[in-house]
């Protein structure tokens, strides 16, 4: 059914629109706008979380949002042709259609890994490839939330003047592409000299103010919570929890893949702990909705370099684990004092899933092999991907199950990672599938023999 002027965002008749607002994630009692400049709770600091009036939603039966969202999946009525705003009643339901600031993100491919499952015996394999997005990341998703709320903010008379960032390169790339839509200025904090070229240039091309601070992530992340406690500069980190509401619907947009099938397992690679958490969210309000039945299980894949999250699950989460993270090749991981750790406990609590880690090597070796079946994969997902190899040699995962591995950004982000394994020269890594080109006289009878040569080898 199409309406010229969509009327989607109310409610069914005579109810009030949908309202969401924050709350403590712990618990605490109070309800904050989402409008507010606000980031933990007043009374314990523990982190926020957006709630939605479950009751109001209920009222739509599970087959009446399916086709609802079905008749809105990459249309151009605006905004919801984009994956997220799709799905804008789950999102944001009280936020002004005009404020959105949206480039159609989500709707990204979710690749049936056949040749790859088929190696390892997973012949039912997918990766949903999150990079496949407008600044290459899956952080776009939870972006599009944050500016658009941002700019109503800004609408209606808030102190915000600007958005800002610490960021170990894709949020940075995502905040600055959003904000540079929106036409507000984005302050981005980065680790000087640990950052990917192709990373730095992004929001520089944006347009933000960049920043590189001689230390790590957790330092720039400390020196932006200091400067962010002026409420004219809205703090965009994952802490902010608007940012979740974007990346849930990623679990949502699979489910929704598989004509509303949910499948048996979905790894992911962690660092932050914002996406698995939001992973979680999303798929729990699935299920809330009647929508789906079940759970998959979540599996958070971590480098064993930088693997708070992991020891934490070794000792039952006990206590959250922190470590001084150390150099990884997945350096958008390389976190050691994870934010969202209390929610992504709920989330693998919850499912029964599980934390594993992967070496370097691991992750580089599994990247290059998936890369030789087809795909372009990021040092994250292939810390995914190693982490899925080991429970599928472990009889963990079993070969007749369904399993979704997120790729969570772009592999041409990381072009000195692919160089350096195919060079041979990455630290800690023995490249089991370096493919360097062959340097050759302009010879026919050297070039064919070469050839017949790779053929046959």
């Amino acid at each position: 059914m199409h309406h010229s002027k969509p009327s989607t965002s109310a409610s069914p008749a005579g109810t009030q629109p949908f309202q969401a607002h924050f709350r403590c994630f712990r618990g605490c009692p109070g309800e904050y706008s989402i409008y507010d400049v606000i980031y933990t709770c007043p009374r314990c600091g523990g982190l926020l979380e957006v709630q939605h009036d479950l009751a109001a939603l209920r009222q739509r039966s599970a087959q009446e949002w399916k086709a609802l969202l079905e008749s809105r999946a990459g249309t151009t009525r605006w905004p919801y042709g984009s994956g997220v705003w799709s799905k804008k009643e789950w999102v944001v339901p009280n936020l002004d259609d005009e404020n959105v600031v949206s480039m159609f993100e989500g709707n990204t491919n979710l690749f049936w890994a056949e040749r790859l499952g088929r190696q390892i015996g997973l012949p039912d394999l997918w990766v949903k490839l999150s990079g496949n997005s407008h600044t290459g990341s899956f952080k776009d998703l939870g972006m599009t939330v944050l500016v658009s709320v941002v700019r109503q903010m800004i609408r209606r008379g808030s102190s915000v003047r600007a958005v800002a960032a610490a960021s170990t390169g894709d949020t940075s790339a995502a905040l600055a592409a959003y904000a540079a839509a929106a036409g507000i200025p984005a302050i981005i904090f980065l680790p000087q000299g640990k950052v990917s070229p192709a990373q730095l240039i992004q929001p520089i091309a944006n347009g933000a103010h960049v920043l590189a601070l001689d230390t790590d992530f957790d330092g720039c992340m400390r020196i932006v919570q200091e400067v962010t406690q002026d409420n004219s500069i809205y703090l965009a980190n994952s802490m902010n929890s608007l940012r979740i509401e974007g990346q849930k619907t990623v679990g949502m947009e699979i489910v929704q893949q598989f004509d509303w099938e949910v499948p048996d397992w979905i790894v992911m690679p962690v660092g932050n702990l914002g996406n698995i958490s939001a992973l979680y969210k999303g798929l729990k309000l699935l299920m809330d909705l009647g929508i789906t039945d079940r759970m998959p299980r979540l599996v958070a894949a971590q480098a064993a370099q930088a693997n708070p999250f992991y020891r934490s699950f070794q000792q039952g989460f006990q206590e959250k684990a922190v470590v001084q993270a150390q150099t990884t090749l997945a350096s958008a991981i390389q976190i050691g004092n994870p934010v969202s750790y209390e929610k992504a406990v709920q989330a693998i609590q919850e499912t029964g899933g599980l934390v594993e880690q992967a070496t370097e090597h691991e992750l580089a070796n599994a990247a290059a092999m998936a890369d030789l079946t087809g795909m372009y994969t990021c040092p994250h997902t292939g810390t995914a991907l190693a982490v899925l190899f080991k429970l599928v040699e472990r009889g963990v995962i079993q070969g007749h199950e369904r399993v979704v591995v997120i790729s969570t950004a772009h592999g041409l982000k990381f072009t000195p990672f692919k160089v350096g394994y195919h060079e041979g020269s990455l630290d800690g890594v023995e490249s089991d599938y370096a493919n360097p080109p062959v340097y050759l006289p302009p010879d026919p009878d050297v070039v064919k023999e070469t050839i017949q040569r790779k053929l046959n080898g």
